[in-house]
This record gives C-alpha cells, structure tokens and sequence, in this order.
C-alpha cells in the first residue's frame, strides 16, 4: 500500500489545523507520529481514516484519491482513536463479533475472534461486560477490536495509555510485528515506545511537518546541544531564570549530595556545559526550539 499526502490543509473557522502537509509513506513502515497536544496528530489521522474531509488538497491510496477509495480503504484499516466508545453492556466477545461484523467479517468469525482475543489477553474476560473492566482492559478491548481484520493500514493513538509496563512492552511487539507487511502509525507521548519499534518518525508542531526520517537521524540533530551542568543552592535561581529567558530546556533534574545536575537542550549550548550524547527525546526537544512557525526546520 501507498499512502500519498499532498497539499493537505484543514482548517477549522481561523485555525490551521494542518498546514500544507507532504508525505509518502510505503509498505512496510512503522512510524511514530509525535508532537505537542494540539499540533494537528489527531486531525491528520481522522483524514486518513476518512472521518474528516480536507479543506485542501488530497490523500491518494494507491495512486487513487481517498473519497474514492473508501469502502477499499475500510477494508483494510484498523483503527483506534485515543477516545474510543465501547458498548460496555456488552460482553467482550460480544462487542468484538459485532465489531467484526461492522468490519466485513464473515469466514471463521469466531477463530479470527478467539486468536485476538488471545493476542490481547483477554481471553479470560470474554464473557464479561465491557463495563466491569479495568481501564487498562478497555483499551485492550480497544486494540483487540483495531487488529480484528489484520488490517493493511493500522493507526493507533495513545493505544498504551493505562497499561502497566509488561502489557505496553507486549503490544510495542505486536504493533512491531504487524508492520513487517503493513503500514503502522503509532502516535504517542511516550518517546520510549517510539525509540522501542519505529523506524520512521513524523514530528509535528503546529499543523507543519518539522521532520520526517528515521530516530538516528534527528538525534544526529541534537549533537553538540545536549548537555548537563551541577548547580549548587545559590546559583539555582539565576540558573532557572536563564531557561526562563528562552536559554535552554531543561528535561532533567537529579538532585545530588552537593547541589542539582540539570540536563537541558539548547539552540546554542555555552561552554559551561558538559556536552552528552543526545536521547531521542532530547532530539526531540531540540526540534520543537528549532522548528518555528513559518519554516520547515528539519524536513
């Protein structure tokens, strides 16, 4: 499958949601779709899921404008907003047939139910009223009924959102797996899951692409504007008024036997701090300063 973006714009009354967006992505891809809350992730995701109609330009699938291409498109998609509606009177299993009914399920509906059941860990709860579970259940629920017809395209917001550590680590895997011959879009606030399984990464601010490509290549971004410095007592107050004034970023504090070692990200990092190797999430912090209204900084 390809997805071709082209020209996309959605406005809402004065606000640019999405400001010209230009992007191609192939099978097989498993991307990470991060910004800021408002930056316009879950405006484009309900564009290419054909719940919201561009204002400009065109999603093409396969080389075929979307709002032709449907019923196609429904066929192969799984999809998980990050506020999703369940039918909690309903039992689990009772909720996923009719889920896979809405889907076009018919062969071995019960084998395709039974199979996500067990990939979800739910197999236990399938009985039990959708209303009775815990949240992390609910959005397990919420997965189970995404990956129903082993879609070609599956985009997925926020879906570890309440889970413990073990279930996030399980279904970083079987987003990582599923995107060996499909397209995943995972967009998250968890950088640690996209740095886990994504080999491309979308960074939007803002209703603009800031950068596109793959997690080495924005960290290449941040080298040289990483670092970290020890401030004792009397110098903390000065030292956070310098982030105030739009110095530095602080994304770590650590308090220490003789003072606090704070790590920030930096336009242009002074000489008194040690420079590091950036994370992931640094490069990302490094892009947001760096990606203006106006510009495409990094694309």
């Amino acid at each position: 499958m390809e997805i071709r973006i082209q020209n996309l714009s959605k406005k809402y009354k004065d606000i640019k949601a999405l400001n010209n967006i230009n992007l191609t992505i192939n099978t097989p891809a498993m991307i990470g779709l991060i910004g800021p809350n408002g930056a316009g992730k879950s405006t484009l995701m309900k564009i290419l899921v054909g719940q919201l109609i561009p204002t400009e330009g065109d999603v093409l699938i396969d080389g075929i404008s979307l709002s032709k291409r449907e019923k196609y498109l429904k066929e192969r998609l799984g999809y998980l907003p990050q506020d999703f509606g369940l039918y909690e009177e309903l039992r689990v299993e009772e909720y996923l047939d009719y889920m896979a009914s809405l889907k076009g399920i018919k062969r071995n509906r019960k084998e395709v139910i039974k199979r996500v059941l067990i990939t979800t860990n739910l197999e236990e709860k399938s009985r039990i009223k959708i209303k009775t579970l815990s949240g992390g259940q609910k959005q397990r629920v919420g997965i189970a009924q995404a990956i129903l017809n082993s879609p070609e395209l599956l985009i997925v917001d926020e879906p570890t959102v309440g889970l413990d550590p073990e279930e996030r680590i399980k279904f970083r895997n079987l987003f990582s797996e599923d995107s060996i011959d499909k397209i995943v879009i995972l967009s998250t606030h968890i950088i640690e899951d996209v740095e886990s399984i994504c080999n491309l990464i979308i960074v939007i601010n803002k209703g603009k692409v800031l950068f596109i490509g793959e997690p080495s290549e924005l960290v290449k971004k941040a080298i040289d504007h990483v670092g970290v410095i020890e401030v004792t007592g009397n110098n903390k107050e000065k030292f956070l008024e310098r982030e105030l004034k739009g110095e530095f970023k602080i994304t770590s504090t650590v308090i220490t036997p003789t003072g606090t070692r704070y790590r920030v990200v930096s336009r242009n990092l002074s000489s008194s701090f040690e420079k590091v190797v950036p994370s992931l999430e640094d490069a990302y912090i490094y892009c947001m300063l760096e990606g203006g209204e106006d510009k495409y900084v990094f694309v």
